[in-house]
């Protein structure tokens, strides 16, 4: 399944190396490099040898490889935004590999047959407090755990989830998949204590003698703006909105609702305003499509359902059901600037959907803990904060804000976390070269498209909030996984055994993939020009070892 769209040229000038003849000038070596999906992953995991378990059909032994860098598989599986098929090689040949729908796949899987997470390390007799039992908090309990740690987590929501549960609407995750992934983690040996809300961190370290702190509240309030309002029309915030809807006490909109702001938030809460009976949704934006914040799918998605977007318009009064609004345009360096041409809408409600800050005001008194402008924590590059021993990531660290990069906050927080308790530093290991699709030796056809997940109709979908994109059958994501080029990574294919003209390439069985004998080799490159995957470099005879 192997394909490439371009002419193929020798990735070795033979005439410039002295490959061949009586003295050879290099040598192939077999290498394992970056690939671009775990290169753009911000939850760190290993894509690449997951989806190489999965085309095989070791579907359990996936998700162990999976679960060593991410506990929320099936989460990750519906909301993650998917970075790593940015990266994809394959979207230069066809469409890229949709890893999401394979992780969501194994991670469904699992949780239908009951798959127990891989035994946590021995006990190291270390306590650590992490507050807040959204995505990151989560993610830094599970891993701590794993490395040996007892970990409580306390919450002050009702449940464990954050801004999952809270945040993210049911169409989109659906409340008993995330359910059952914090039990998994709470089965694994976390405590969760919610309806706890800390107010006092430095008595709750000393009283729980916790050795180590994580904080992980997230970004659960919206950004204000100055808006003059005079017996207006209700005015939300989208935070807030998704939060009642989520927990069941969904606001009174009406049927007029206009949602300001660009992000995806703003498309959630357009989307949710549908659901709640709004007849007629429109989001105003003061930038144009190019400039959205919210992903492209997000919007097209939106629109599909019947929402109406106003691009290049700010709000600048409201009054009673009537809002004034202005036209705006892009100077050159793209930022928007008024025009002096207004318009009056109507509106029921309005959602203001411009962003979301931390309230992180009961940490003030915690000496050396410094926080940026908007109320954001400032951390170093191991997470720690100012003060010894505490330390936060997620939405309420300066930084992008998604599910995925606070769990990947989470993991990397734990292991600091861990070095930090055993007395030492944790570094991260240096990463090889990232293999580009120009590295990639591929045959010039193309035989194998997307395997494409369900999706319920527009109409059908603002009728509840029911999942709206189904999941691969187990086929279908066997297929999407095979279709991975495993970039940087020999997989056996034995094109450089068959292509070497001198039998200088030993075989040494399966999953032992191969090695050279180097008194046959002469240095044509033939093993690296037919490698697909560029799991073999060429490499100048002097720098070779012996």
């Amino acid at each position: 399944m192997s394909t490439r769209l371009r002419d193929f040229t020798p990735a070795v000038d033979l005439t410039v190396s002295g490959g061949t003849g009586p003295v050879r000038h290099q040598r192939p070596l077999y290498v394992t490099l970056t690939p671009p999906c775990s290169n753009a992953c911000p939850a760190g995991e290993d894509i690449r040898g997951w989806l190489a378990e999965a085309q095989a059909g070791n579907y359990r032994r996936a998700w162990e490889i999976l679960t060593a860098d991410n506990p929320l598989p099936t989460v990750h599986g519906r909301v993650c935004y998917h970075p790593c098929e940015d990266g994809c090689n394959r979207r230069e040949v066809d469409a890229p590999v949709s890893i999401h729908a394979v992780e969501r796949f194994l991670g469904d899987t699992a949780l239908a047959e009951g798959w127990p997470l891989a035994p946590p390390a021995p006990p190291s007799g270390r306590r650590v407090l992490v507050v807040g039992a959204g995505p990151s908090g989560l993610s830094a309990a599970y891993h701590l755990t794993r490395l040996g740690h007892e970990v409580e987590i306390r919450e002050a929501g009702p449940v464990a989830g954050g801004m999952m549960h809270f945040g993210i609407p049911a169409y989109r995750l659906p409340r008993e998949e995330l359910a059952r992934e914090v039990a998994r983690i709470v089965d694994y040996g976390v405590r969760i204590v919610t309806d706890h809300k800390v107010t006092d961190l430095v008595r709750e370290r000393e009283e729980g003698r916790f050795d180590a702190v994580f904080l992980a509240i997230g970004a659960g309030l919206g950004k204000r703006v100055d808006i003059p309002a005079r017996d207006s029309a209700r005015i939300l915030d989208a935070v807030s909105m998704l939060h009642d809807t989520s927990a069941g006490h969904p606001p009174l909109l009406g049927r007029r609702v206009v949602v300001y702001g660009g992000g995806n938030t703003a498309m959630d809460a357009a989307r949710t305003a549908r659901r709640l009976g709004a007849a007629e949704t429109l989001i105003v934006y003061r930038r144009d499509r190019e400039h959205m914040p919210a992903h492209a799918f997000e919007a097209d998605e939106a629109i599909e359902e019947g929402v109406k977007i106003r691009w290049l318009t700010t709000i600048t009064d409201i009054s009673a059901n009537e809002l004034t609004v202005e036209r705006m345009e892009l100077d050159a360096d793209g930022k928007p600037r008024p025009t002096g041409e207004f318009e009056t809408l109507s509106a029921d409600a309005v959602v203001l959907a411009l962003g979301q800050r931390t309230e992180s005001s009961f940490l003030r008194g915690v000496s050396g803990i410094d926080f940026t402008p908007d109320g954001a924590v400032r951390v170093g590059p191991d997470l720690m904060t100012g003060a010894e021993g505490i330390f936060a990531g997620g939405d309420m660290v300066p930084g992008d804000q998604s599910v995925t990069v606070a769990v990947g906050h989470g993991k990397r927080a734990a292991r600091h976390i861990d070095a930090w308790l055993r007395g030492g530093s944790y570094r991260e290991p240096a990463r090889p070269e990232v293999v580009g699709f120009d590295k990639l030796h591929l045959p010039v056809y193309s035989d194998a498209e997307q395997a494409r997940q369900q999706v319920l109709d527009a109409k059908r979908r603002i009728e509840s909030f029911s999942e709206i994109i189904a999941g691969l059958s187990e086929a279908e994501a066997r297929y999407e996984a095979q279709r991975c080029y495993s970039c940087g990574d020999c997989y056996e294919c034995d094109n450089c055994l068959a292509a070497c003209p001198e039998q200088a390439i030993i075989k040494l069985g399966k999953g032992k993939r191969y090695e050279f004998d180097y008194s046959r080799c002469t240095g044509c490159a033939v093993c690296f020009e037919q490698c697909p995957c560029h799991a073999i470099e060429m490499i100048p005879e002097e720098n070779a070892d012996g």
